[in-house]
């Protein structure tokens, strides 16, 4: 202990609190070092008393399905169906995070472990583009408070091409989560344009795709759960780099993708032809609004997917193309709707701003025309919008403006009021 031969008791000292031997009841020796009985209370008390790091993953008052989907609805118009499968999938995910917290801290003897292993189920959203894919995802992450990341697909590579490593998904979400690793690891990854990775037609491929069924295989490990070491900086991993352990086991990872030709191969095996007599045809159109909703997974692996990568995207959530009613609403219902967005911003320039009901049909119908869903609807009112939001913050005398239908349709100027009329209608 203090007798240490190799160490005169003169120059015995505390190697934390630098405390001479004199000073003090005990002290222990280690190698080349030293440590008083005060350090040892001090350090005693601080791993007793230091807040649980595995404690903290878990989610606490996770809402139920029907609280996620009516959340969900406060921002995503339409899209029953798959607001209700991601609810329930969202849910059932955090509440296998929270019983493996309550497993371990239960410690031995207070309940028999049990021997059924709960595992990951990752979403994958099929639909046409401006559908809601990215809101569902992105509000998902807001309801829940947890870190949240958008990957796209297409600037994924094998490691080792030029592009980016499929762990630098996991950079990005270390990097939302300000740098936290427990935070990190149950937070919510999607990733964008998964379909623009699949192989050129069902088959292996015998040739390099490293932007395709490379980056594919790639993604595997990380959607099923394994231990990546990335670097905290982001980039390519370098030998001198320190690294970052990040268990991917509960991470949440969405995957969307518009699948252009998916509803053809679908509708071709619903339409096939049955054997015998008795023989009915089943005819559906692949533009039928749920033709999605007849997904399975072979559709999915002959589109292009390998079929690991569909067995790890158990949960698929079906959305459908918006059509006039639904485009009409989103303009006006959500709580970021685009209406409500514009008018918060002139708002701030102390001006009113208002629509025309002719006004918003009349850009429903032009974004029907351009079949880019509701990402058409914010290029139009941008497009349409441009001049006066140029004007305004110039001309203080500006004190309401009104978009007309000639606004959306012609490019003509909006009927815009001005405070000197404004008071002459007042009075």
């Amino acid at each position: 202990m203090t007798d240490d031969p190799k160490y005169p008791r003169i120059s015995q000292r505390c190697s934390f609190c630098g405390k001479p031997a004199g000073q003090v009841q005990r002290l222990f020796s280690g190698h080349e070092s030293f440590i008083c009985n005060e350090c040892v209370e001090l350090c005693g008390d601080l791993l007793h008393n230091a807040p649980d790091h595995e404690q903290a993953a878990e989610i606490q008052d996770l809402p139920t399905p029907a609280e996620i989907k009516n959340f969900l609805d406060q921002y995503v118009i339409g899209q029953e169906q798959a607001k209700k499968t991601v609810a329930v999938a969202v849910y059932n995910h955090y509440k296998r995070i929270n019983s493996q917290v309550h497993t371990r801290f239960e410690g031995p003897g207070k309940k028999e472990k049990s021997d059924v292993e709960l595992e990951k189920a990752n979403i994958i959203l099929i639909g046409p583009t401006g559908t809601g894919k990215t809101l569902i995802a992105r509000s998902l992450a807001k309801f829940l408070r947890v870190p949240f990341t958008i990957a796209d697909a297409t600037v994924l590579t094998e490691a080792g091409y030029v592009g980016e490593d499929v762990e630098n998904i996991l950079v990005r979400l270390y990097q939302a989560s300000d740098f936290n690793q427990q935070k990190t690891e149950r937070g919510i990854i999607y990733i964008d344009e998964i379909d623009k990775i699949s192989r050129k037609d069902g088959n292996a491929s015998i040739t390099r795709d490293v932007s395709g069924e490379g980056v594919q295989q790639g993604l595997l490990k990380i959607l099923e759960g394994t231990i990546a070491n990335i670097p905290p900086k982001g980039g390519r991993k370098h030998p001198e780099q320190s690294f970052v352990h990040i268990n991917t086991s509960n991470i949440l990872f969405i995957c969307g993708g518009a699948f252009d030709g998916l509803d053809k191969i679908v509708a071709r095996r619903v339409g096939k032809k049955t054997v015998g007599f008795d023989a009915e045809t089943i005819r559906i159109d692949h533009n039928s609004p749920d033709i999605f909703e007849r997904v399975i997974p072979a559709d999915l692996i002959e589109y292009g997917l390998i079929p690991e990568m569909v067995g790890r995207l158990p949960v698929s959530a079906p959305l459908r193309a918006l059509d006039k009613e639904a485009l009409l609403s989103i303009l006006t219902e959500p709580k970021n709707a685009i209406t409500r967005q514009y008018k918060k911003m002139l708002k701030m320039e102390n001006v009113r701003l208002s629509f025309d009901q002719d006004a918003l049909e009349a850009a429903v119908e032009i974004a029907e025309e351009r079949k880019t869903g509701a990402r058409a609807l914010r290029s139009i009112f941008e497009s349409a919008m441009l001049d006066i939001m140029y004007e305004i913050p110039s001309n203080h005398d500006i004190a309401e403006v009104v978009i007309t239908k000639e606004t959306i349709t012609d490019g003509k100027r909006p009927t815009v009021v001005k405070h000197s009329e404004d008071k002459k209608q007042a009075s």
